[in-house]
């Protein structure tokens, strides 16, 4: 890699998205949001249609979804014909189905391509389920980012989401394409008990090491 790719992994609500926005802020880097990707596509499916279950028929689908992958400033976009996708990515209907399209081996095929293309002409903090063990499997900045099970399911319902963290857990670890695993060199962070701030440190301390080594 010719630029620094910072991986951050974790489960839902283990606070990866914020923590990796903040790092990239603070290191100038561009952020690069893989789950708004996958819900991107949960949300086109689900606008024709196309029951995001049927995996022949996503699969099909697939070459003629028009989304765009960009930057606003440094933080990725997705674009779908000339409309920039945001609260539409939040829904209740696309938060319980996007890891069902998230397990099709052919959506993660094309994700993962879009994803690396980012970093071919600049640094990047992404966060996601397999950055670290798919995405950038050789980076050095590895990061597992965490939260006990009652501290995740507190933070997903303050954000009105309703649904099971245990079920998330368990479709995110046991999917056959890229699961959600620790990579092995891969430092975790357990955020339980930690502030934002204090997470952001840690992390920021540890990849201003590595880079002067």
């Amino acid at each position: 890699m010719m630029y620094p790719a910072i991986a951050i992994d974790g489960p839902a609500a283990s606070g990866k998205s914020t923590v990796a926005r903040l790092i990239a802020q603070k290191l100038q880097y561009t952020f690069i949001n893989t789950g708004a990707m996958y819900r991107a596509v949960t949300w086109y499916l689900l606008q024709r249609g196309i029951n995001p279950q049927d995996t022949a028929a996503v699969v099909a689908a697939l070459p003629g979804i028009p989304l765009s992958f960009g930057k606003d400033g440094s933080v990725s976009t997705v674009v779908c014909e000339g409309r920039t996708l945001t609260d539409e990515l939040k829904g209740q209907e696309v938060n319980g189905l996007v890891s069902t399209v998230a397990a099709i081996p052919e959506v993660r095929a094309l994700l993962v391509r879009k994803q690396r293309e980012y970093n071919e002409s600049e640094p990047v903090v992404m966060e996601g389920r397999d950055i670290g063990t798919v995405v950038f499997p050789d980076t050095p900045f590895k990061y597992f980012v965490t939260a006990s099970e009652e501290v995740r399911a507190a933070r997903r319902a303050a954000e009105g989401i309703t649904d099971s963290i245990a079920e998330r857990d368990k479709k995110d670890t046991q999917r056959a394409a890229s699961p959600l695993a620790q990579a092995p060199d891969a430092r975790l962070v357990d955020t339980s008990d930690m502030s934002i701030d204090e997470v952001v440190a840690c992390i920021a301390d540890d990849i201003r090491a590595k880079l002067t080594q």
